[in-house]
């Protein structure tokens, strides 16, 4: 390369630098936000990860955050004493059983909200629907569980009290404390929850739909159905594959209303503990309750592999069978 050739390159480089410092002092502010949100991440999602080496040893709080190196190497030993525990095929059962009901019954339900919105003509009742369908979001789990309590509690739920004064039953229903209710308890309380939170997502991906397909499609003859088959939901597929990756990767917590945990532990008590007790809760007792900080971070680590694996499968297999996937 002769002395010409490098002169070039040089000033190339140097020209090159320039322009990016140019342009990262044009967007200072929108570095700051980034890293802003970087040193969160970092403190507060990937500094506790060293924790993980705990499920491994026999660790004690009394010997503090040195301990977690200190503390004695017991390699599987908390694993297998969960998988062989007594609870284990409930506490599984359980967990699987809720996070898969939600999936069947959550998932769908804003995307058809979303195109039932769409479909409204009259733009004040569409939007009085909207807000007053995402409004839920903003309750906590708390408050939801008290409203419950305040409905169909047998003692002094308003929805029993109007059925006796009614005469359409004879006793309380024991809503709140029968194993079998607490699964359509919960699922049916996330769905009225989270349903017009995530239908917000499925509407701006409706929005993006050219506007001009529809009325080529009304021109042709085709009917509402036939508009929403052929031109709103393949319009929407690449959101609704990506919600639903995300939705499978985070099953084990509730999927696209993740909410299992606090479901679980504010509606759970001793009487319908056979159906609501998940791993979640079951990791939360032991860890806190026990003391056993190890065999609580050997279930959750459990859980977060099985997670993990959940994410790069329904990635690959979206991705294989239609092109569209989150990474």
């Amino acid at each position: 390369m002769d002395l010409g050739t490098q002169m070039t390159n040089g000033s190339a480089v140097k020209q090159s630098r320039t322009d990016y410092w140019k342009r990262f002092k044009k967007q200072k502010v929108l570095h700051l936000f980034v890293g802003l949100g970087m040193i969160f991440l970092l403190i507060f999602a990937y500094s506790p990860m060293f924790g993980i080496v705990m499920a491994f040893k026999n660790y004690s709080v009394s010997t503090g955050i040195r301990g977690i190196f200190t503390s004695e190497w017991v390699g599987l030993k908390h694993f297998d004493e969960f998988v062989n525990d007594y609870q284990f095929g409930t506490i599984v059962r359980n967990t699987l059983v809720l996070s898969f009901l939600k999936v069947i019954f959550a998932f769908p339900a804003p995307i058809l909200l979303a195109i039932l919105l769409n479909e409204a003509k009259n733009l004040r009742f569409k939007r009085f629907v909207q807000t007053v369908s995402y409004l839920p979001h903003f309750i906590s789990w708390v408050v939801v569980v008290g409203i419950g309590f305040a409905f169909l509690s047998s003692d002094i739920g308003l929805v029993n009290k109007a059925l006796m004064s009614l005469g359409w039953i004879d006793k309380p229903l024991d809503i709140l404390t029968n194993p079998d209710h607490f699964w359509g308890l919960a699922v049916g309380s996330a769905v009225w929850k989270e349903m017009g939170w995530w239908t917000i997502i499925f509407l701006a991906a409706i929005a993006g739909i050219n506007p001009s397909l529809y009325e080529a499609a009304q021109i042709d003859g085709a009917g509402r159905l036939a508009r929403i088959r052929h031109i709103t939901l393949p319009g929407m597929q690449g959101t609704i594959i990506v919600v639903l990756i995300l939705t499978i990767g985070s099953i084990l917590g509730g999927g696209l209303v993740g909410s299992n945990f606090e479901q679980a532990f504010l509606l759970g008590n001793s009487i319908n503990n056979p159906t609501s007790e998940i791993v979640q809760t079951y990791a939360f007792k032991v860890g806190l309750r026990d003391g056993r900080f190890s065999y609580a971070a050997a279930i959750d680590l459990i859980q977060s592999v099985i997670s993990v694996t959940l994410i790069f499968s329904s990635n690959y297999i979206a991705k294989r069978l239609s092109g569209s996937s989150l990474f």
